[in-house]
């Protein structure tokens, strides 16, 4: 029987070294052909980190859909952290760990560079078609949006803006001595060393770039000055329509909602107009009295509970300017580390150990930062507190992930979350974004609200409970969720999957 320490310091077969691959063929084996040596070398997904992005995916679909009836769900309103605001540092620190895996079996950097490019396009296509005001679904049957206020950037935007950047910095720090080793037994020691130096040299790049955009960040943040500004609203719902404000601020470093440097480039920039119109801090106490519930206006608002807010950060080109929004890519950074580790340690205690230790390092600080109110908690600025307790997270997430799944073998317990994050694209864009309710809800019954997804929700959730929050909670559960599970599941056994 197999000792669990023994189970540990197994190598993972989903991401062996070729050295090692090329030692376990026996030596009695038949040599390989003209065509097995042309054909690129297969490798077998990592099940874990499909089932953690499957998860994320999973939970960005709750707080959409749940996250009005449930505040502790949707995002906090400023300060602090709740379900919603874990969703983006996921998906970056999920990108971040993914690009090492992707970019290690493309030897050019041309190619390579070409396809992060390629990728990088994409995504931005899809950012401003699905979150730019283009697509209304699923509560309105509307398409089409003023370019004078479309919204620039948006989750996938963001995502685009980290991955771009931090995918060039792999490829252009990556080395590929190691590709052109021997992978005789006398060669193999050397290997190993090589990649571990490999490994600490291109982490040690890294890192340096990370504290660059670090100091940048800060000197933004704190340094900037803010002046006084103007909005007009713009929401055709509120009994301000048309009405221009005036928001007082002449200060520098704060980190309140009305005055923060991050605003304030978002708004020299992108321009008030390009810019989110439902921020979240419309849910503070100095907003309304249903604080953290989204309520009416107080009568004693503050002009600016009115005014727009950009919570995804800027996608821009000079590097000052990427600096409300560049903090995002320490969270990217992160998963590129662990990237790396899965590379090139083949030990799962090793690797274990790296990834444990390094979250609950980053979470420990990001609290100890929090509760000293030296920098608080809070996603719209993506302070540094958040990054590092939002990738501690992550880390300590993916970690269990890892071990219940490629080492125990518990992997048919999480299946709905593998085959979702094997077609995130898709369940995002269908569900997430709400393209299938709202195709659905074209086909009405006189009137608008007279739909099938009404009806679902009316009568099987929400009657069924006798309560509208619990009712909604168990639609998205299970009518969204599990549904769009399922349906990855169909697709993944027809080979179907929606690639960028």
């Amino acid at each position: 029987m197999t000792s669990g320490q023994d189970l540990l310091r197994r190598p993972c077969a989903d991401e062996e070294d070729p050295a090692i691959r090329h030692r376990a063929i026996p030596d009695d084996a038949a040599p390989p052909t003209s065509e097995e040596k042309t054909r690129p070398a297969r490798s077998k997904r990592v099940a874990s980190l499909d089932i953690f992005r499957g998860l994320t995916v999973a939970l960005m679909i709750l707080v959409d859909g749940a996250g009005g009836e449930w505040p502790v769900i949707g995002h906090a309103p400023w300060n602090g952290c709740n379900l919603a605001d874990f969703v983006m540092p996921f998906f970056l620190f999920i990108v971040g760990m993914a690009i090492p895996l992707s970019l290690k079996r493309i030897p050019s950097r041309a190619r390579a560079l070409r396809r992060v490019m390629v990728r990088t396009l994409k995504l931005l296509f899809w950012g401003i078609i699905l979150q730019g005001g283009y697509s209304h679904a699923p509560d309105k049957l509307t398409y089409g949006v003023d370019m004078k206020q479309i919204r620039w950037c948006g989750i996938l935007q963001r995502i685009a803006l980290a991955y771009m950047v931090v995918a060039v910095l792999e490829i252009l720090t990556k080395d590929t001595k190691f590709e052109n080793q021997s992978t005789t037994s006398c060669s193999l020691f050397k290997l190993y060393c090589w990649q571990w130096r490999s490994l600490q040299w291109t982490d040690m790049q890294i890192e340096l770039f990370a504290a660059c955009v670090l100091a940048i960040y800060f000197a933004v943040i704190y340094g900037t000055y803010v002046p006084d500004w103007e909005f007009t609203v713009h929401d055709s719902d509120s009994q301000d329509y048309g009405k221009g404000f005036k928001v007082i601020c002449g200060t520098r470093g704060s980190l309140g909602p009305p005055c923060n440097a991050v605003g304030y480039v978002d708004r020299q920039v992108l321009g008030i107009n390009h810019m989110y119109r439902r921020p979240a801090w419309k849910r503070s106490k100095a907003c309304t009295y249903g604080s953290p519930h989204a309520e009416p206006l107080r009568n004693d608002a503050p002009a600016w509970c009115q005014s727009p807010f950009e919570p995804e950060g800027i996608v821009r080109l000079g590097l000052l300017e990427w600096a409300c929004s560049i903090s995002a890519i320490l969270s990217t950074i992160i998963g590129v580390h662990f990237g790396h580790v899965l590379v090139h340690m083949k030990s799962h205690l090793n690797r274990l150990i790296q990834w444990i230790s390094i979250g609950i390092s980053l979470l420990v600080f990001g609290i100890i930062l929090h509760f000293t109110h030296a920098i608080p908690l809070n996603k719209q600025l993506y302070s540094l507190s958040y990054v590092c307790v939002t990738a501690g997270a992550a880390a300590i997430v993916f970690s269990i992930f890892y071990f219940l799944v490629d080492i125990v073998g518990l992997r048919n317990l999480f299946r709905p979350l593998e085959w979702i994050g094997m077609n995130a694209m898709l369940v995002f864009v269908m569900a997430a974004e709400g393209i299938f309710e709202g195709f659905l809800n074209g086909w009405y019954y006189e009137s608008t609200n007279n739909t099938l997804v009404y009806w679902i929700q009316k009568h099987i959730f929400i009657k069924v409970w006798h309560s509208r929050r619990v009712g909604i909670l168990l639609y998205v559960v299970f009518a969204q969720i599990l549904f769009w599970g399922l349906v990855a599941g169909v697709l993944h056994r027809l080979g179907i999957y929606w690639k960028l």
